[in-house]
């Protein structure tokens, strides 16, 4: 992928886009700029891997689902690797490699057929280098909201 170069016309375009359902018209008047550099734009950016449009829901709000944070420390510094390895497994939201503490901070949304349990015991099982993890249930959140992905 091609690197772009982010100016405040991509900025205000983005910021535009949170409100995902918002026509490329709409944002373009709001911005004085034409239609046709808010579509091209936004296709640059999203073939760039810059930008991603996507429903994104509050997992709060949909029966028997549960949103989880999880710390791994790691036994090897290759944090990048192991990262990517992580963001591959089922249910993992977003996988960052952190500082501090632990190593990696996982997103991850459980419900009732695929559990905590399943999550350790089929997948985390199957990952070397895996020291300790930490596990922080989402009770509340706020501004919240992920892609569904189970």
């Amino acid at each position: 992928m091609s690197t772009i170069k982010i100016d405040d016309i991509n900025l205000s375009i983005i910021k535009e886009l949170r409100e995902g359902r918002k026509s490329f018209k709409r944002i373009a008047d709001q911005l004085q700029i034409t239609e046709n550099t808010v579509r091209s734009r936004v296709n640059k950016m999203m073939h760039t891997g810059l930008l991603d449009i996507n429903g994104q829901v509050d997992i709060e709000q949909i029966p028997h689902h549960q949103l989880v944070i999880i710390g791994v420390k790691l036994k090897t510094t290759d944090m990048f690797k192991k990262g990517k390895e992580f963001s591959q497994v089922k249910g993992v939201v977003s996988v960052s490699v952190v500082t501090g503490r632990y190593d990696l901070m996982l997103l991850v949304i459980f419900n009732e057929e695929y559990g905590l349990q399943e999550f350790y015991a089929q997948e985390v099982s199957r990952i070397e280098d895996v020291q300790s993890l930490e596990t922080f249930v989402v009770y509340k959140g706020y501004n919240l909201k992920v892609p569904y992905i189970l």
